[in-house]
């Protein structure tokens, strides 16, 4: 028994036209809209739902303003949900109702969160991904790597919050749901995964010490790192701001690039982290520029230029030749 990851995510937002362009240019598909309501889908079918803010019936807020509302978990079968029940029961804000003609079941956590489990209603999909020759390894043989004009988004990674009590936050999500630790910033940070086989987290907590709470960031994992690039290359031309990136994390090792969101928070195309089992040691790092980065990119690259935005781009048909 274990939870398999994010189903489904709600954001509640003032301005629905221009998250409507923002999600669409993110790369995924409308499935449906109403005047108060957006559903968008990743590729293997997790959902994005962008509310407004006053629709009625919407969890509780965390943090006022555009933000993250709920996060719905997927598992495997319905007896998985009868045991989660069982140990969220006397929790805050508990729930056990049909959604869409399916059980759900969640409560609130530490954080003031509405947290959500359902069997999950995501598919497999088999998609050609960009492979990588190292010294040792030549996986990709007569073969150019992908280019991407744009990114089509799989799922939804991970999701990251700041939050007033780190310890009881973890402990709420290892306790009741059965998520492990990958590394962390002792008393400030943890990077959980849902089950002791997979990425290298599925969940971020971070405490500050301003006791800030609300949303940081949602994480969506693309194929490979051709597609942070095409995408946040599109993405740019589009018009809309990066916050950070192209870069690379050190801690999961992953390649990312962050943007503004109108619904909250920063939203980020990522990909190529690490996997880890329950081998795994997990790590302590105290948080610094140089462990949220080994490397990235102030203000982005120009969609247009492909170079760093506010930098002049070469005038000449070759990088060599001179004006």
């Amino acid at each position: 028994m274990s939870v398999l990851g994010i189903d489904q995510i709600t954001y509640v937002s003032d301005d629905l036209p221009t998250c409507r362009t923002f999600f669409a240019d993110w790369g995924l598909t409308l499935k449906s809209e109403a005047a108060d309501v957006l559903n968008f889908e990743c590729l293997n079918g997790c959902r994005v739902v962008v509310a407004s803010l006053d629709k009625p019936g919407l969890p509780p807020a965390m943090e006022g303003g555009p933000t993250l509302r709920e996060v719905v978990w997927g598992v495997e079968s319905n007896e998985d949900l009868d045991r989660y029940a069982a140990a969220i029961a006397k929790a805050p804000g508990f729930f056990d109702e049909s959604v869409e003609g399916a059980r759900r079941i969640g409560c609130i956590d530490p954080n003031g969160l509405a947290v959500r489990l359902q069997v999950s209603r995501k598919h497999a999909i088999d998609i050609d991904c960009g492979a990588m020759n190292t010294w040792n390894s030549k996986a990709r043989i007569n073969q150019p790597a992908p280019i991407y004009e744009r990114a089509t988004p799989i799922e939804v990674g991970h999701v990251v919050f700041f939050v007033t009590d780190v310890l009881a936050t973890s402990a709420f999500y290892r306790d009741n749901f059965g998520f492990v630790s990958s590394d962390s910033y002792p008393n400030r940070g943890a990077f959980m995964r849902c089950a002791p086989d997979g990425g290298h987290h599925d969940l971020f907590l971070l405490q500050l010490p301003s006791g800030k709470r609300g949303l940081n960031h949602v994480a969506f994992t693309v194929r490979d790192i051709h597609e942070v690039f095409g995408g946040g290359l599109h993405f740019s031309r589009r018009g809309w701001e990066t916050q950070l990136g192209p870069g690379r994390h050190p801690v999961s090792s992953a390649y990312f690039w962050y943007f503004k969101n109108p619904a909250g928070g920063l939203i980020e195309y990522y990909a190529d982290e690490d996997q880890l089992t329950a081998d795994w040691q997990p790590r302590e790092f105290e948080p610094g520029p140089t462990v949220f980065a080994e490397w990235a990119v102030d203000g982005g690259l120009d969609g247009n230029t492909r170079r760093q935005k506010n930098v002049e781009g070469p005038q000449g048909k070759f990088l060599t030749e001179k004006k």
